[in-house]
């Protein structure tokens, strides 16, 4: 008998990151000598640039404990930097840095009062990080129909169902799973919504120097006073591991408290991003010209690799959104629904088993996401396969600065990717 009892916190329907546990199964799979087809997990693997690995290498010595809200000159150098990308007002004052974006999203429902409002579908870790706070959590209804379009009725109608004085609203544009950019006229729309019921906002935008062609638009553009965004170097640098990420807090009082009560969240549980990469930070948020021209050259790539997988669905008649930014694609099914019943596949859980179990392509079912588990949706990431070890994406970047235009790129030196699209098409003529 166990001597251990486990928090109520927890409960029998929290799982592991769904994202995180893919790529576990995924090299476990590779480790057993398999062939696996990794669209299933959303890594920006690109090599970290030089002048990033030379800033951490000279930060290394950077051991002492931090300002929590983060160092002075970080916090400057990101407010700066937002404020022109974003084209915001901002202030050192409204920048709280944070051990990646996830935690700072965690210290910020745990002090906002709220019901969390979702769109559908949204990130996998949206939904527990509430439920773990015992927030009710209420989804904005959306169908394959047109692409899960967010509409500010729907969003209105979705509030009208809580009961609390204030709501949280959490938007992420570019979105992930779907790759769609949240447009201006909408952003506008939404900001009204939002004025009218007491609704905060939190933004992640975290794939928004990642566009595809469209500038991205940031909800604080449009609601400043209530809209916290949420963003990091993980995407677009392809820093991941580094674990940094920057909250940018409304103005004026409100932002000074909120930032005062997560920053004592941050404090008993965090104590401070760490050292060096707050110090090698200053370079990535300096808008040196090197590098901001590789952060546009990995977003051109991603955005050709994504469009790549869309397109070969699109070929195969099966729909998705045209992505706009980062690197998903959101294919639905439902079109197959009798043939694939016919296959024991009823939802979209089943669909991602099967298409890993019969044709090695890894994927993830729309229903973490927060669709109804009987829509047969899939979210696949365009980020890994072809660039699975380091050497891979060292020479996708080296075919591309050759010379070699995307159209061969995609042809000639994406293989993994090819071979999926086949997968795709023998899984469909198999129905």
């Amino acid at each position: 008998m166990s001597k251990i009892s486990l928090s109520s916190a927890i409960g029998s329907s929290l799982t592991p990151s769904p994202t995180l546990y893919i790529n576990e199964r995924v090299k476990a799979l590779w480790a057993a000598g398999e062939t696996v087809y990794h669209l299933g997990f959303g890594e920006a693997r690109f090599p970290v640039h030089p002048k990033m690995a030379q800033a951490l290498a000279e930060n290394a010595h950077q051991n002492s404990y931090l300002p929590g809200p983060g160092i002075p000159e970080l916090r400057q150098a990101a407010s700066s930097y937002y404020a022109q990308k974003l084209g915001i007002e901002l202030t050192p004052a409204q920048v709280m840095v944070g051990p990646g974006s996830k935690a700072l999203l965690y210290a910020l429902l745990m002090v906002l009062d709220g019901d969390v409002i979702l769109p559908t579908p949204s990130w996998v870790s949206y939904a527990p990080q509430a439920r773990l706070l015992h927030k009710e959590v209420l989804r904005i209804p959306s169908t394959p129909a047109d692409f899960h379009r967010l509409t500010s009725e729907g969003l209105a109608r979705t509030l009208a169902q809580s009961a609390q004085g204030q709501h949280i609203l959490v938007l992420n544009s570019p979105n992930n799973p779907s790759g769609q950019m949240l447009p201006a006229d909408l952003l506008a729309e939404l900001a009204e919504v939002c004025r009218a019921t007491n609704t905060l906002v939190i933004s992640d935008e975290l794939y928004g120097l990642i566009p595809h062609a469209q500038p991205h638009r940031s909800m604080a553009e449009f609601y400043p006073e209530g809209t916290i965004v949420l963003s990091g170097l993980s995407k677009h640098l392809s820093l991941g591991g580094w674990r940094l990420g920057v909250a940018l807090l409304p103005p004026g009082e409100d932002g000074a408290r909120l930032l005062a009560a997560a920053n004592k969240i941050g404090s008993e549980i965090w104590s401070c991003a760490p050292g060096p990469v707050q110090y090698a930070a200053l370079t990535a948020y300096s808008g040196d010209a090197e590098i901001e021209a590789y952060i546009a050259e990995c977003s051109h790539l991603h955005a050709v690799r994504t469009r790549y997988l869309w397109q070969g669905l699109n070929e195969l008649d099966v729909p998705s959104a045209e992505p706009q930014g980062g690197f998903y694609v959101y294919p639905n099914f439902d079109g197959r629904r009798a043939a694939l019943a016919a296959k024991k596949v009823h939802t979209s859980d089943d669909l991602a088993r099967h298409l890993l179990d019969e044709w090695q392509i890894a994927t993830l079912p729309g229903s973490v996401f927060g669709a109804p588990p009987e829509e047969l949706s899939l979210r696949l990431a365009a980020s890994y396969v072809d660039m699975e070890t380091e050497e891979k994406a060292q020479a996708i970047l080296a075919w591309k600065r050759a010379g070699i235009d995307d159209e061969t790129l995609m042809s000639d030196h994406a293989p993994m990717m090819n071979r999926s699209l086949i997968q795709f098409q023998r899984f469909l003529q198999s129905l």
